[in-house]
């Protein structure tokens, strides 16, 4: 295995949590071969194809009760179990990395019935269902909490945190025309965005173009009210690929409490007020920002008792507070795990070539 190139198949697709964090681990990696399992229409076919070669199988999860739709996606599933099978044999692949999620399922049991080592990667503090079920039959779980480690007992675990790309931990220059003597604030919702957010920032925005601050508000692409509130302070946009040069530029952030956008947070030591996305898996959001809540290093609200006038006076309170925010942004940066990426490739490392 010494002599050729050690060739790595990661399965990772839908959201950029999934995404984001084996990116950052691929470019720890760059002595592999490394090929994409991903799924038709989703964030992957634009974003991976640039880096690697991307190999799509449909796939989707047992979210409805049992019936003849549960036969259907069953029937489905064993096809793309096959699918990733042929994929494995043809490619020559060594070994799998997958970071949970729909596709991780038959990924991981086709890689298991092909005789390859298999190392997962999740970076909620409650672990999704993919992740509870197929565990066990992993050489490896990695997590971003510790926390986590309790839901799975039967997988062998340990404690790395969520891997963020390298362009995160060197500044990074902004190509917004934002002043740099102007408070900002930076709206996210994660990669799908979220309308109802979205709405409350909205209601409390002149309030805080009257105190100065700019908002860069990063909307989704699902949002019917998009291009509704137009000011000279305002800078609306449905994603943006530069995050790492955003937040190391952001004052305060409102954000969803995704494992991934957490990891982002804290590693450029960004202040937030964090709302969980309350239909997330198990309430997960909930559970990851509580570290964030509990070390100070973020304001969090359920999106049941967040009103207009809460959010506009808790951020009005912030941005009069240039000493609460600092010490904010000091606990945020305590949270980060800076080499989180360097000790999953040395993971992969010891697990594959030892084989």
């Amino acid at each position: 295995m010494a002599d050729t190139p050690i060739r790595l198949l990661i399965a990772a697709s839908g959201t950029g949590g999934h995404l984001f964090p084996a990116l950052a681990l691929a470019q720890q990696l760059p002595e592999y071969q490394i090929e994409w399992l991903g799924v038709p229409n989703r964030v992957e076919q634009s974003l991976i194809p640039q880096h690697y070669p991307l190999h799509t199988i449909s796939v989707e999860g047992f979210q409805k009760p049992l019936g003849l739709n549960t036969v259907r996606v069953f029937g489905r599933l064993v096809g793309s179990i096959r699918q990733v099978q042929r994929l494995i044999h043809t490619r020559q692949f060594d070994a799998l990395f997958t970071t949970g999620g729909y596709i991780a399922g038959p990924a991981i049991v086709a890689a298991r019935l092909q005789g390859l080592p298999v190392i997962l990667h999740e970076s909620n503090a409650i672990p999704g269902k993919v992740t509870r079920w197929l565990s066990p039959f992993c050489d490896q779980v990695a997590l971003g909490f510790d926390a986590a480690s309790k839901y799975l007992p039967k997988a062998q675990t340990v404690t790395v945190g969520t891997p963020v790309r390298a362009d995160f931990y060197k500044p990074q220059p902004l190509d917004l025309p934002i002043p740099d003597d102007v408070p900002l604030i930076v709206v996210v919702g994660g990669s799908q965005g979220a309308v109802s957010v979205n709405q409350l920032v909205r209601q409390c925005a002149k309030t805080w173009f009257e105190m100065g601050a700019w908002i860069v508000h990063l909307t989704g692409e699902k949002d019917p009210e998009a291009s509704t509130l137009e000011h000279p302070h305002y800078i609306e946009l449905p994603f943006y690929n530069n995050m790492a040069a955003l937040l190391q530029r952001a004052n305060l952030a409102i954000s969803r409490a995704g494992a991934g956008s957490l990891t982002e947070l804290a590693t450029t030591g960004t202040p937030a007020i964090l709302i969980p996305y309350p239909y997330a898996a198990e309430d997960h959001q909930t559970f990851n920002a509580a570290s964030f809540a509990q070390t100070g290093a973020a304001l969090v609200f359920s999106q049941s008792e967040l009103t207009p006038e809460l959010l506009e006076s808790k951020v009005s309170y912030l941005l009069k507070s240039p000493d609460i925010l600092q010490q904010m942004a000091e606990k945020a940066a305590s949270l980060a795990v800076t080499d989180s990426a360097e000790q999953l490739a040395m993971l992969v490392r010891r697990l594959v070539e030892k084989k």
